[in-house]
């Protein structure tokens, strides 16, 4: 990319440094800003924010970019995971290390079925902002002398980088920008917790027993991921005898170290400003590395004619929400000036036409090299008098992640698709279903709890996660040929005994759910609720490449209609007792 970023709001391009020093977002209106009761002491935590180092590397966001290039050319799956939002009080080794084992233990079983190589993505290390639809919510207060009951409307919980989640004392959520400050550290310790796991072998294929599945209740997913490792160590056990296993050499090896990549939506517009770097890239006469700029280097002029672009150096990768996707909004703006890859969340009040626009203004044509437009014989456009120059979208720079909800995938999702499939962001964008924010429900149960805060729990039913997904994929495969599901965008977690979402291989009912909720935002899936939706992939990707490969004939009418009134009805649970009844009987040849 030049070091000339198009930007939605001037008329004129114009460089990165001038862009940098003075960015246009500022001069829009910014959806869900926060109101802070000093603009000094805010103003004064941002530059503190703006002196410190970067919580990830210019290198590491090219790295997924390229390996997100190949996600949208269908070679690699994405798995993006983790909490809805964050607390600090998450930020420990216990609970970092279960997300890091469920995310291994999730793509492994995916790898398994698929037999492609899995992009793992986490909500963590920054997730720590939530939108809200109302500034403010009512509590109910009890006396504790007359025992009186009485309403009071306080400030609403933004996330633990705003204010405090408890409502007692109501300054707790009165914002405080130093929680941006630590939300920083938390971010760093974090992060750097994930870094030396992975270090230390976590993520050894060697030893794939250490990632905990002993609590899993099904004796059938159970016995399949034991045949999974069997095979595997099999397979380890050859390539160690033949010399391909470089594991027996050398510490650093793909079979015991893995990419992951940390990600949260980019709500605080200053604070991912302030961590944006400019970035000196290598090109074809300067290879030297890429390097962040300092306002030294500017001021000397020796970097008068290098390429210039701006990092978002805050996590590898942000995404628009579905509040914050104005296209005449500061968030937009923001967007598109950074060289990340960026994901939207598509919402059931997104438009067709609303996407191509804001995918037009995030992925506008770019200088391809010459060896990116060889294996592409349609979407590029070469400049009159200019052959050797050829311009075309920037593959995995998008990712479009969809959020209708298992009642409203049918309807709205193909005009959404039909959209993208006419236009010329078909073969650069990167498709995410996201199955759990349209399928947030309130749990049919009142609270057995005797506090008179207690409100009704916010649950979903799995049945509903499951019956969105498959959806998502019969429409496409049936509908629109030359797309393909990129990946999924789940909220999980790996803490045992969780029980939010009810459903899944464990009979979860939804009155077992004060057993163990504890989420502060939305519903999560468990432990073996995030493993059942890997088996449910990996085994339809398994019987989609079998099926490919034996050329086998396509499924009968009266099985496609069964399957198609279990996900009408939203009993995604009987797809999964399908799934255990077909590995059980499974032969042991297949």
């Amino acid at each position: 990319m030049s070091s000339t970023p198009r930007l939605p709001s001037a008329g004129a391009s114009v460089s990165a440094p001038e862009y940098h020093a003075n960015p246009t977002w500022k001069s829009k209106n910014e959806a869900q800003q926060v109101d802070y009761p000093s603009a000094e002491a805010f103003q004064s935590v941002m530059a503190k924010i703006g002196r410190l180092p970067g919580l990830v590397s210019p290198n590491e966001i090219d790295r997924l970019r390229t390996q997100l290039a190949s996600v949208a050319e269908g070679n690699a799956f994405l798995l993006q995971t983790g909490d809805c939002a964050e607390l600090f009080d998450y930020c420990n080794p216990e609970q970092i290390q279960a997300k890091l084992k469920l995310s291994l233990l999730m793509s492994l079983i995916l790898i398994w079925g698929a037999r492609k190589p899995v992009v793992r993505i986490g909500r963590i290390a920054g997730q720590y902002a939530k939108p809200r639809s109302k500034p403010t919510e009512i509590i109910t207060k009890v006396d504790p002398a007359t025992g009186e009951a009485t309403k009071h409307e306080i400030i609403s919980f933004r996330g633990d980088n705003i204010n405090a989640f408890s409502a007692e004392p109501a300054s707790g959520r009165i914002p405080d920008p130093e929680r941006l400050l630590q939300a920083y550290f938390h971010s760093a310790a974090t992060l750097n917790h994930i870094r030396s796991e992975l270090a230390s072998g976590l993520a050894d294929l060697h030893a794939p027993r250490q990632w905990s599945f002993q609590h899993v209740q099904s004796s059938a997913l159970q016995a399949e991921f034991e045949s999974v490792v069997d095979s595997l160590t099999d397979a380890l056990d050859f390539m160690k005898t033949i010399g391909a296993d470089t594991s027996t050499f050398s510490s650093s090896s793909v079979l015991n170290s893995v990419d992951y990549f940390i990600s949260h939506e980019g709500l605080s517009l200053a604070y991912e400003e302030a961590l944006t770097r400019l970035v000196r890239k290598p090109t074809a006469d300067k290879p030297s590395p890429a390097r962040n700029v300092h306002a030294s280097d500017l001021a000397s002029g020796a970097l008068d004619n290098e390429t210039l672009e701006r990092y978002d150096l805050s996590a590898h990768t942000i995404w628009l929400g579905d509040r914050t996707r104005q296209l005449d909004g500061a968030h937009v703006d923001f967007f598109s000036s950074i060289r990340n890859p960026v994901g939207i969340k598509v919402g059931p009040s997104m438009k067709p036409q609303e996407l191509i626009d804001i995918l037009d203004i995030l992925n506008p044509d770019v200088p391809i090299p010459a060896a990116a437009t060889a294996a592409r014989a349609s979407g590029w456009t070469t400049p009159s008098g200019a052959p050797e120059v050829v311009y075309g979208k920037e593959k995995g720079r998008v990712m479009v992640i969809i959020r209708l909800g298992a009642a409203k995938v049918a309807t709205h999702l193909p005009p959404l698709l039909e959209a993208i499939a006419a236009s010329n962001h078909k073969d650069s964008i990167i498709l995410l279903c996201d199955p759990m924010h349209g399928n947030t429900q309130t749990s049919p149960y009142p609270p057995a709890s005797s506090d008179p805060n207690a409100q009704p729990l916010k649950t979903r039913s799995f049945g509903d996660i499951i019956s969105e997904i498959l959806a998502f994929l019969q429409i496409i495969s049936s509908d629109f040929p030359t797309l393909h599901l990129g990946g999924v965008h789940l909220e999980l977690t790996g803490d045992k005994d969780v029980t939010e979402c009810f459903g899944g291989s464990m009979r979860l009912d939804p009155k077992d759910l004060e057993r163990g909720y504890k989420s502060h935002c939305d519903p999560r899936l468990n432990f073996e609720q995030s493993l059942d939706v890997a088996f449910l992939l990996s085994h339809y990707f398994r019987n989609q490449r079998l099926g490919k490969r034996a050329g086998a004939t396509a499924s009968s009418d009266e099985e496609i209609k069964k399957q198609q009134a279990i996900i009408a009805s939203g009993s995604g649970d009987e797809l999964l007792a399908e799934l255990i009844c077909g590995i059980t009987n499974r032969p042991q040849s297949a």
